[in-house]
């Protein structure tokens, strides 16, 4: 059951793990791969535990102001599932600690939007960014996006969907089509924007849309190449 234990543990990416015989408990420190016996009384504090697991994964305060900041959820939003709650505080945690460039390699039908959504929102809400632009090359990625996992945004009035190519500069996400925001050289209405306007760009089927190095629309993310990008 022990064994069984610290794996569902590795599995699920918890810190502490525990075991008992209902006299006491045996802790597994998952980072440290120790152990230590203690009684049924004495069983840590969350506030404890986050202590020791700030001090185990060196979390400063500027990074746990980030990665404090809760999910989303009400009814009728999926909750993430564990892996996707993996991939999401693995990228949150990689923004915080000052990373600029993040891939996510995700199956089909594993719930990437929901992923992308909990991910935008939490570096949002810290304050960690403030304008956000998601690039799809897909109508219909767009479209359901923002009726489905980004509606909470779209609810807010923070959100827009690029239809023309006069750009509006009020709102906080812009979703939009390569295309929208490409055209002739030195034309593209991306270009409406200074290379600083955004802060995180999200590329949704990133190996399509603009990963190799000649894409014509490459030079959209090359344009804001400051911002945070996660494919």
């Amino acid at each position: 059951i022990v064994a069984e234990g610290e794996e569902y543990a590795k599995t699920v990416e918890v810190p502490f793990a525990y075991s008992s015989n209902g006299l006491g408990f045996v802790e597994h420190d998952m980072k440290n791969g120790t152990e230590r016996n203690f009684s049924m009384a004495e069983f840590p504090t969350p506030e404890e535990l986050w202590n020791r697991y700030k001090g185990n994964y060196d979390i400063t305060e500027s990074v746990e102001e980030v990665i404090k900041q809760p999910y989303f959820y009400r009814e009728g939003i999926n909750r993430p599932r564990y892996y996707q709650r993996i991939a999401i505080n693995r990228t949150v945690e990689a923004v915080a600690r000052g990373q600029r460039r993040i891939m996510l390699v995700m199956a089909t039908g594993t719930g990437k939007t929901c992923t992308a959504f909990q991910i935008i929102h939490r570096l949002y809400e810290s304050k960690k960014v403030k304008k956000v632009l998601y690039l799809a090359d897909r109508n219909i990625l767009i479209d359901q996006t923002i009726l489905n996992d980004f509606a909470p945004f779209n609810e807010k009035g923070i959100l827009t969907k690029v239809k023309a190519k006069n750009l509006e500069s009020q709102y906080d996400i812009y979703m939009s089509l390569y295309h929208q925001l490409s055209g002739d050289e030195d034309e593209e209405a991306f270009r409406q924007f200074k290379p600083e306007f955004f802060d995180l760009i999200v590329v949704d089927e990133c190996h399509r849309g603009s990963a190799k190095e000649n894409s014509r629309w490459r030079k959209i993310l090359d344009y804001f190449k400051d911002a945070i990008h996660i494919g």
